[in-house]
């Protein structure tokens, strides 16, 4: 169960396609982007017609059935009677695919109240920090959200979470969490994500050894930092766009235009797109960024392709390059990543190698590999949105298929990078700020300097010497050093928020 728990939460949704529909049953219109008012969606109750279990889980099955794009690996018979739970019996049919390597928890059950929230304007509860978690342990906040309780509380990149509890009496060693039950002690120990949970904290960072208190409540997260999340570097001489996009949901649309406009007014061509912790979102928001980016391309320019199951080949689709009024025409872009970085992160990516080649480069790790798209089915009186991959996308040279990432070789099929840099996610500095190790090595790129190519060797190499690294050395460096290996802190419990899929670590 742990390891489903793990994996579930990498394996985001990213590409976004809505089915609407009513009455307890789905869409019979085909794949669309509408998306309900999360009033109008009541909470699921035992009562409610069709919503009993058995009914829950024959309605998955047709949907799978009908939609799912790996169809040939679907059981040839369907028994939900050994299941206690919609979630785990949806897993068993899509077991095949998974152990493919295909469907890495992809298709899964969600809250269509929550998911509209989330996606229609960020609305979360919690701490509004993203935790990452080492090899031994140790557990760091990687990023703090704005107007969230855990900034407000003075607790920024970088601050090691030390110790938890629920009073400053019973404080629990981090380290020591991790040892008696791993990753879910800590995320049990950090408290429900409901609004009113208080845990109390020591801290460890730049200023200090200090205890606080935060108390989880509701919170918008921000899509483009206001800190940090849009601006121009200037740097040996030359002027550089930077965007950091955290997520792709609708609240982006504004915030990127005006970073474009930005760099538009300014000149700049070359650009670095940081994506590191993005885990995806939905296609409009995509497709505006690539449009954003790519404002040198005709209306004749492929920007992707979808492709359905053949008997859905009805709703295929070539999409375009529809340059906006502040898109650039970017002649270089960086785009910073880790093992994080999915979906819609890795269809942004994936557009520009066919026109821009080695000018457009992944800096850091390789990405976590989904190559998938979901459509969103609707059971709305039992808040059911089943989310089942439906279809496959690919750039406008036909390459997909990045199944373990976009800069390795997946079954046989290259990586579509054409060039690729090395660079470890450094959290002792802000994301963006030149000394920053990704930040640094997206303008080494940009200025044409040489770098070491992401392999799966190298990844292991860094790996190695990390866990060599002395006690003794100085807390920047080794604060540098860790975040190689640092995974993002998992939900305990088989319940995971649409913002903790699309946001791996947020708490």
């Amino acid at each position: 169960m742990a390891v489903r728990r793990s994996v579930a939460f990498l394996a985001v949704s990213a590409i976004l396609t809505g089915c609407g529909g009513d009455g307890g049953s789905t869409t019979t219109s085909g794949p669309t982007a509408a998306t309900p008012t999360p009033t109008a969606t009541p909470a699921p109750t035992s009562t409610a017609a069709g919503c009993s279990l058995r009914e829950r889980q024959d309605w998955v099955a047709t949907q799978l059935r009908e939609w799912y794009l790996f169809y040939d690996t679907l059981p040839s018979s369907f028994d939900p009677t050994r299941y206690t739970d919609v979630g785990t019996y949806l897993d068993s049919l899509t077991a095949t695919a998974r152990a493919q390597n295909k469907d890495r928890y992809f298709t899964y059950l969600t809250s269509i109240k929550e998911e509209n929230a989330y996606y229609n304007s960020g609305s979360i509860a919690g701490f509004g920090w993203r935790f990452g978690l080492t090899q031994d342990g140790r557990l760091y906040v990687t990023e703090a959200y704005e107007g969230a309780p855990g900034l407000i509380a003075g607790v920024d990149r970088g601050a090691e979470i030390v110790a938890i509890g629920t009073s400053a009496a019973n404080l629990q060693i981090t380290t020591s969490l991790y040892q008696s039950g791993g990753g879910s002690a800590l995320s049990t120990a950090l408290g429900p994500d409901t609004p009113g949970t208080t845990r109390y904290f020591q801290i460890r960072d730049a200023g200090g050894t200090r205890t606080i208190s935060v108390t989880k409540s509701d919170f918008t997260l921000t899509p483009v930092s206001s800190r940090y999340g849009a601006q121009i570097i200037t740097d040996a001489g030359q002027r550089y766009g930077y965007v950091n996009l955290r997520t792709f949901i609708k609240t982006a649309d504004p915030t990127l235009r005006a970073a474009f406009q930005q760099f538009r007014t300014a000149g700049v061509t070359n650009i670095i797109v940081d994506l590191r912790y993005n885990g995806g979102g939905g296609v409009p928001i995509a497709e505006l960024l690539s449009n954003l980016l790519g404002g040198g391309h005709s209306t004749s320019d492929v920007m992707s392709y979808t492709s359905f199951r053949p008997e859905k080949a009805e709703y295929n689709e070539t999409t375009y390059f529809t340059p906006e009024p502040q898109s650039v025409a970017a002649t270089r872009i960086a785009f910073i990543g880790t093992g994080n970085t999915a979906s819609a992160s890795e269809f942004v990516i994936n557009t520009f190698p066919p026109y821009l080649h080695g000018n457009a480069a992944l800096i850091g790790s390789n990405t976590y590999g989904k190559p998938v798209g979901q459509i969103g089915l609707d059971k709305t009186a039992c808040d059911d949105r089943l989310r089942v991959i439906a279809f496959a996308t690919q750039n406008a040279a036909r390459q997909g298929a990045y199944y373990n990432g976009l800069a390795v070789t997946s079954n046989g099929v290259p990586s579509p990078l054409e060039a690729s840099c090395r660079a470890d996610d450094d959290i002792s500095y802000p994301m963006g700020d030149p000394h920053e190790a990704s930040t640094r090595s997206a303008l080494d790129f940009l200025q044409g300097k040489s770098c070491t190519r992401i392999t799966t060797a190298t990844a292991t190499a860094t790996a190695t010497a990390i866990g060599a690294a002395p006690a003794t050395t100085s807390a920047a460096t080794r604060a540098m050093l860790v975040t190689a290996l640092r995974e993002p802190l998992l939900p305990a419990g088989p319940r995971i928020s649409p913002a903790q899929r699309e946001v791996p670590g947020l708490f």
